[in-house]
């Protein structure tokens, strides 16, 4: 029985070309980075609830130790409240779909704009919640002491920044503006703080990108 002939210009199956396995090797590419994506934002999904449960605890504890009006307390409480319920109900929208890109992408963006606003909700509170004799020390702790709990809660670094620009700018102007008894010296002190603490979540980013991919953090199995 003759052998069957190949059809012209054509390779058996079994032989793959150069720009087949460049384009596997680039799909392979897209799809690892693509799963990369889907643990960073879920796990900051799963954090977020830890970050909104913990930011009224902070104002809480603040409000004790500050002892400020009452007019100045409850307007401050109310912005902090109000971060923490947003993050809450965008929380609430998503778990649903823990693992869905277009949901996941959606709460990021959703997350960034809440963590803006937390900051400067946050920061407020240097106008608002601390008496005019907070000192230096007072002053970084409530700043950069916050910030670093958030970056320590969300383990994201950009999430991080979002809530320590505002936090560290407005506390740092109300060392001066206001004034506050950790005056200029204050300022600078919450300034080189805040920046090493950038430094230090930029030195952890670096490391965990030569770690294998984090465990989701408190999510539903699917």
């Amino acid at each position: 029985m003759p052998a069957p002939k190949l059809a012209p210009n054509r390779l058996p199956l079994e032989i793959e070309t150069p720009r087949d396995a460049l384009g596997a090797v680039a799909h392979l590419a897209e799809l690892h980075r693509e799963g990369e994506e889907t643990a960073r934002l879920a796990n900051l999904l799963g954090r977020s609830l830890h970050f909104a449960i913990a930011l009224p605890v902070l104002a809480g504890v603040t409000l004790v130790f500050g002892r400020v009006g009452i007019a100045e307390s409850a307007t401050w409480a109310a912005l902090v409240l109000a971060a923490s319920l947003a993050v809450g109900v965008s929380y609430r929208r998503t778990i649903g779909r823990p693992f869905e890109r277009a949901a996941l992408k959606s709460f990021s963006q959703d997350m960034s704009a809440i963590l803006l606003f937390a900051g400067f909700a946050w920061g407020a509170g240097a106008f608002l919640a601390l008496p005019t004799a907070t000192g230096i020390g007072a002053v970084v702790l409530f700043a950069t002491g916050t910030s670093a709990a958030v970056a320590l809660l969300l383990r994201e670094r950009e999430s991080a920044f979002l809530f320590l620009a505002p936090a560290a700018a407005l506390a740092s102007f109300a060392c001066v503006l206001r004034p506050l008894d950790a005056g200029a010296l204050g300022a600078a002190f919450v300034l080189l703080a805040s920046g090493t603490i950038a430094g230090a979540m930029m030195l952890v980013e670096r490391w965990k990108a030569r770690e294998n991919l984090p465990d989701l953090a408190g999510l539903p199995s699917v």
